[in-house]
């Protein structure tokens, strides 16, 4: 096993080391290896510009073959009639 040394840590930073490994019943340097586990073995969960793009234009495509909906279908009134109607008054 490889040995890793950590130099000029934050006061603070090893005081909550310290009280996660007390909480957690470990040693300082257990807790700091399953913390190192756990942040690498995550799943990236950032998306590059490139996959933004892409489900910016997926998006795109799914609303515009969507149909478009008719007030007059729901037996509601056409907008543009409410609007006259207001500045008429």
């Amino acid at each position: 096993m490889a040995t890793l040394h950590a130099l000029n840590i934050p006061d603070e930073l090893y005081q909550q080391l310290q009280q996660l490994a007390e909480a957690e019943n470990s040693s300082i340097d257990a807790q700091v290896i399953t913390i190192l586990q756990n942040a690498l073995q995550k799943p990236k969960t950032q998306e590059t510009e490139e996959e933004k793009r892409k489900n910016v234009l997926k998006l795109l495509e799914e609303s515009s073959r969507r149909r478009r909906l008719n007030p007059a279908d729901f037996g509601l009134p056409d907008s543009t009639e409410l609007i006259r109607e207001d500045r008429n008054r």
